[in-house]
């Protein structure tokens, strides 16, 4: 059961427009829905209704709301559980939703004709998909298979004259050959055109899930069984489509393909759009949290050699990378101020103490040493290094240390190999030495 829980604003008086009215079911399963105006960088909130015992609402809109892409958040997490719409500042937009059929429009002829139109377009690509099926050569049943792709498309970009749909419309135009083409010729057409009608500089499609919907299609769906080259091959498809001039869109969809690609711990092509396109990206648009994030996925990413610090004792300094004489390093984050660090040390102390191969390296982040200085007495055994002004520490931002303790498993040659996020992940990772 999907809830969410009642935001409390108070709003000044609006001058009511038209409104947005829905009906959710079943109704037990949601109890709010929440109006949001999209823009290219995100959502601002407009409103929120709460839904009768029926299922439904109704949100008045003030008449001065302006045109363009607007979205239902209706249950938590919210970027998992919303869908747009197009709102032209004239309709009262009306919908029945369910999480089994999703939605459907019941009033506003922008969002009736934009479904419309993706359901004509999916009737004749599974034609033309039978076609190729059942035999693909004959070339009269070809001609009337893409007379009919070209009068649906047709049809439609007039009947969106005037309005918001037509941006979408227009964008979706598919490729339409001019004569006969095989299955493996019109393949490759399909793929070779794919953005060929795409304004990625239109402010209508930056604010609609259109244009990821259709870079990830791309990436993902478009070719069967891709290896890593393949995959930087479409990416680079995906780049040189977006004009330089719209770096910002186009950051942000590189930026949502790096963050597939490291969800999946695909470090080579994660990786890849960061040294071909992300890096460079980040530093033009000004996006430091941006640089700074991927800069250190790439320094900690596995099979990458761990970046190197200084070790410094009362007895001699020394570096990570200079550091001999064992088969595997932990390198443990942590800070003498963090209970759950001081929680999971003794642990670690005693799953490592039997291990004759294996060496802990303890980089301790901290304001000041002297708390620090007395509980690295309780680890004899480990390597301990300090590292002053913990978060701003040059290494947190190196590593990408967000949270303490923080585990590395390193070969001999300082390699990383694994990442435990975890004590019960580390106790894994360790009996496999």
């Amino acid at each position: 059961m999907k809830k969410l829980a009642t935001v409390l604003l108070i709003l000044p008086l609006l001058a009511i427009g038209q409104s947005v009215k829905g009906t959710f079911s079943p109704a037990k399963d949601f109890t709010h829905a929440f109006l949001y105006e999209a823009t290219p960088q995100g959502a601002n909130y407009v409103n929120h209704g709460e839904l009768n015992t029926e299922g439904k609402f109704e949100i008045k809109i003030d008449s001065s709301a302006a045109p363009g892409i607007y979205k239902i958040v209706y249950a938590i997490p919210p970027e998992e559980n919303n869908f747009d719409f197009i709102y032209d500042g004239k309709e009262t937009v009306a919908f029945k939703f369910s999480q089994e059929n999703g939605v459907e429009f019941t009033e506003s002829e922008e969002n009736k004709l934009w479904a419309s139109y993706l359901k004509s377009m999916d009737m004749v690509n599974q034609t033309i998909a039978n076609y190729y099926e059942r035999d693909g050569k004959d070339k009269e049943g070809f001609k009337a298979v893409f007379k009919v792709l070209k009068d649906t498309q047709t049809s439609y970009e007039a009947l969106a004259i005037g309005r918001l749909a037509s941006a979408f419309i227009m964008a979706n135009r598919p490729y339409i050959p001019t004569e006969y083409e095989d299955l493996n010729t019109y393949s490759k057409n399909v793929k070779k055109h794919y953005f060929s009608q795409i304004d990625f500089s239109n402010y209508i499609l930056q604010s609609s899930t259109f244009l990821v919907d259709r870079v990830l299609s791309y990436i993902f769906n478009l070719v069967e069984n891709p290896t890593n080259d393949t995959y930087k091959s479409l990416i680079d498809d995906v780049a040189n489509a977006i004009n330089n001039k719209d770096l910002v869109i186009k950051t942000y969809l590189l930026d949502l393909l790096w963050q597939r690609f490291a969800s999946e711990e695909n470090n080579t092509v994660a990786n890849y759009i960061t040294d071909k396109y992300l890096l460079d990206l980040a530093n033009q648009t000004g996006n430091i949290v941006l640089a700074e994030t991927i800069s250190s996925y790439k320094n900690t990413s596995i099979g990458t050699k761990a970046p190197n610090f200084e070790i410094a004792s009362s007895q001699n300094t020394t570096s990570l990378h200079d550091l001999k004489g064992s088969e595997y390093y932990l390198l443990i984050f942590w800070s003498s101020t963090c209970g759950h660090c001081l929680n999971e040390l003794p642990k670690v102390k005693e799953l490592v103490a039997n291990n004759d191969n294996l060496k802990v390296v303890a980089f301790g982040l901290e304001e000041e040493p002297s708390k620090w200085t007395e509980e690295i007495k309780n680890y004899p055994d480990f390597v301990h290094t300090i590292g002053l002004g913990k978060w701003e520490n040059p290494i947190v931002k190196t590593y990408g240390i967000a949270a303490t303790p923080m585990y590395f498993l390193l070969s001999s040659d300082k390699i990383i190999i694994a990442k435990p996020y975890a004590f019960e992940d580390l106790e894994v990772v360790l009996k496999d030495l």
